[in-house]
């Protein structure tokens, strides 16, 4: 058996890449409160995007990082240059992804990001049955951004004995 990577210390940030960072950033500002830390740009830089990025050699990025409070670093980036797909992956589809948040109260998370342009809730908010008995009475539901990122909001306040999720009782400097 081998063991975890010497050193490691926590996850740092997560990133996702947007059709267009300005937009993408007063998203995640508006509807979550996040902060903007810094933007930077690179390229084009040709031998640097192939073997840095596994990029065409004419491809540039802009990206911004991000804060959400009180435990998410955030970074967004926009590509530019050729060969880029603009096809987000569905949920099944290999590279598929969401970002979850959790909430105190799901229907009024809905209500409030309903009030953002080109958000899209899918479906109704869910209730976990008795089938999944470890995370009964767990409440979700999924959205899009604007540009198509799913995004989960969960609302364990009803679950009885929730499995150890990490969470403000484990966030210490290790």
């Amino acid at each position: 058996m081998r063991s975890h990577i010497p050193g490691l210390r926590y996850a740092d940030h997560i990133a996702f890449t947007v059709p267009d960072l300005d937009a993408a950033v007063g998203f995640f500002v508006e509807a979550f409160g996040a902060e903007e830390l810094y933007r930077s740009r690179r390229g084009p830089d040709g031998d640097f995007m192939v073997t840095n990025f596994g990029m065409p050699a004419d491809a540039a990025l802009e990206l911004s990082m991000l804060r959400l409070p009180p435990n998410l670093n955030l970074e967004l980036f926009q590509w530019f240059g050729s060969g880029l797909s603009t096809e987000m992956p569905r949920h099944g589809d290999a590279g598929g992804h969401h970002l979850a948040f959790v909430v105190d109260d799901v229907d009024l998370a809905v209500e409030h990001l309903r009030t953002f342009p080109g958000v899209q809730v899918l479906g109704e908010v869910k209730e976990v049955a008795a089938d999944s008995p470890v995370v009964a009475g767990n409440r979700w539901t999924y959205l899009r951004s604007p540009w198509g990122l799913l995004i989960e909001l969960v609302d364990r306040s009803r679950v009885v004995d929730p499995p150890p999720f990490v969470g403000p009782s484990d966030w210490r400097d290790t």
